[in-house]
């Protein structure tokens, strides 16, 4: 049988490797296989919130059930096992940006917040202190070496490919990390979950942000931030007021059911106008754009100061598309689209490859950085 080889030169029994075990089917076959191929494996759960304080609601467990399956499965495994409460550091990172992200008229990508703080930079600095000498996660993403030098690719398996969620990965984390299932197929992880008898082979994929119970974000902000439904207008991009909202945290850019008004032909959430508190609506092509800009740029490659083709997603689900990206400092950059682009909102990721290498990404924004 071929085991995983994590490319470090010593004994795989003297390996230390901290697994990041979520309770799911993909990070418990990491630490599986790891275990399997003689590594020593540590496997680490974070306890990041809980739910009752996020909906309101007393007794309900942070993610409970899950941190009970990564303990089990460790169990069954006999690997070293702990459970780590970073529920302050989780508030502050990911849920208080994300609800101040909605109410300045943003639409937030959680995860990326909390793989770019709390996992990759809270947990990675646990798992040095424990000696360990890699750690691996169960996302689906490739990393490769060339001339010395770590490169993250996207996934083997496109429908499965996370490289979308870490562009905020520094190289430095990037030379510490290992991703076993970069080249596999989400059905080959199952397979290997039947094969190993894991208590959780059967266990579906999460597909809510996990402290949003049901994709009732509105509900959390308004837990986090009181006031923050506050009534508005809705108004026509040629300044015809149309109707009143509940809240601009109800709406994102690219919208068109559930706008509460009546109009002669379809009409979009053009943008969020959270100091007038107004949602800006109007039809199709008043969302078009060939350009955006992009603040808090993590380049994991050295474009130079010229202008480069390259392939972009600004939308984790799209497929990849031709455009021109520009350096402009070290944290920003401008994005040219070889065609119109529609619905791009601010707060989104813009993630740049070329050959699904990731270049670098970083967070959308309409104004140019200073």
């Amino acid at each position: 049988m071929e085991y995983i080889d994590l490319g470090i030169e010593k004994p795989r029994h003297e390996t230390r490797v901290v697994v990041a075990m979520s309770g799911g089917v993909d990070s418990s076959v990491v630490a599986a296989m790891l275990h399997e191929a003689g590594y020593e494996v540590i496997g680490i759960t974070l306890q990041l919130y809980d739910h009752g304080s996020a909906i309101g609601k007393k007794g309900a467990c942070c993610a409970g059930k899950d941190i009970h399956d990564a303990r089990e499965v460790a169990q069954q495994l006999g690997i070293a096992h702990y459970v780590l409460n970073y529920e302050s550091k989780f508030r502050h990172a990911v849920m208080d940006d994300f609800a101040d992200s909605y109410l300045a008229g943003e639409t937030p990508i959680p995860c990326v917040r909390c793989n770019q703080s709390v996992k990759f930079k809270d947990l990675l600095h646990t798992a040095r202190e424990l000696g360990a000498d890699v750690m691996a996660t169960g996302h689906y993403v490739q990393r490769t070496e060339h001339h010395g030098k770590a490169h993250l690719l996207s996934g083997v398996d496109a429908s499965k490919d996370q490289s979308y969620f870490l562009f905020a990965t520094t190289q430095e984390q990037l030379d510490f990390l290992r991703f076993p299932l970069g080249g596999m197929t989400k059905e080959q992880t199952r397979l290997h979950a039947e094969r190993f008898g894991l208590v959780v082979s059967e266990k579906p994929d999460s597909q809510d942000i996990c402290f949003v119970p049901n994709g009732n974000y509105a509900s959390v902000i308004e837990k986090l931030r009181p006031g923050s439904c506050d009534a508005g207008e809705i108004v026509h991009v040629n300044g015809t007021v149309l109707g009143v909202h509940e809240g601009i945290i109800h709406y994102t850019i690219g919208q068109r059911r559930g706008l509460g008004v009546g109009y002669t032909h379809p009409l979009y959430v053009i943008r969020l106008d959270p100091e007038r508190k107004q949602v800006i609506v109007g039809e199709k092509e008043h969302l078009a754009k060939t350009y955006f800009y992009v603040r808090e740029m993590n380049w994991l490659d050295d474009l130079g100061d010229h202008p480069r083709e390259v392939m972009i997603k600004w939308r984790s689900t799209q497929s990849l598309r031709p455009a021109t990206i520009t350096r402009m400092s070290d944290t920003a950059a401008r994005i040219d689209t070889f065609q119109p682009e529609y619905a791009i909102s601010a707060g989104q990721a813009c993630v740049a490859y070329a050959d699904h290498r990731v270049l670098g990404g970083g967070w959308i924004t309409h104004r140019a950085p200073q």
